[in-house]
């Protein structure tokens, strides 16, 4: 009977979390998944690094030879193929660690798997955002290092220091993260609200360690 209701019960979608993520929330809240949802963002992260690594011109193979530039964009396959598949399962894993310590003090009574579960399909957001990023400077040029969806990007500037940190796709995590550890961890708006908007500002604060640290060395 119990396995009946749990096969009655919506799965979350990842499409959705574009036009009906409270809903996608509910449902997570109720049937977590995790697997699927998690392999199929970490696909699109591949795809959108793997357009990066095919830029000869931020893979520095100008004035390379034909088998050294091979070798280089081989390596850079490799390398970027796995990191588009570890992103999204460290920063998932991490972020409902810490999502996790912060519910608890809250009084929540949310599970580690469905935080998961949360995580990942929000994460579909950056994903869009990485691979809508990555296709536009394949064909606009420019420093696929900076978000075109930043106010980096908008300002045409050189390097993404705190500018970048302010981008269209990240401010949408934020706001769903809010609603997520509203319907799914039941959390007051205060404490959703607090916490998001905190790993928000957490992420700026590095873009400006990672300036100050950039012009320190010359970068």
């Amino acid at each position: 009977m119990e396995q009946e209701m749990k096969s009655k019960i919506e799965k979350p979608s990842l499409i959705g979390m574009f036009w009906s993520p409270g809903e996608q929330f509910d449902r997570i809240r109720k049937n977590p998944k995790i697997w699927v949802p998690l392999i199929l963002v970490s696909v699109l992260y591949v795809i959108g690094m793997m357009t990066l690594s095919m830029d000869a011109s931020y893979l520095g193979l100008d004035g390379m030879s034909e088998e050294e530039a091979a070798m280089v964009l081989a390596f850079s396959k490799i390398t970027v193929a796995i990191t588009g598949i570890l992103t999204p399962v460290f920063v998932v894993l991490i972020s409902s660690a810490i999502y996790m310590i912060f519910t608890k003090i809250a009084g929540s009574d949310v599970t580690f798997k469905q935080l998961f579960s949360m995580n990942t399909h929000i994460m579909i957001i950056g994903a869009a955002g990485l691979l809508l990023n990555m296709l536009l400077r394949a064909v606009i040029g420019g420093n696929p290092e900076i978000f075109i969806t930043s106010l980096a990007g908008l300002m045409n500037s050189d390097k993404p220091g705190v500018l970048g940190a302010i981008e269209v796709f990240s401010i949408w995590q934020s706001i769903l993260t809010a609603i997520g550890l509203q319907r799914v961890a039941g959390l007051s708006k205060g404490w959703a609200w607090g916490i998001a908007i905190a790993f928000f500002l957490i992420g700026i604060g590095f873009a400006i360690i990672g300036a100050m640290f950039s012009n320190t060395m010359g970068v």
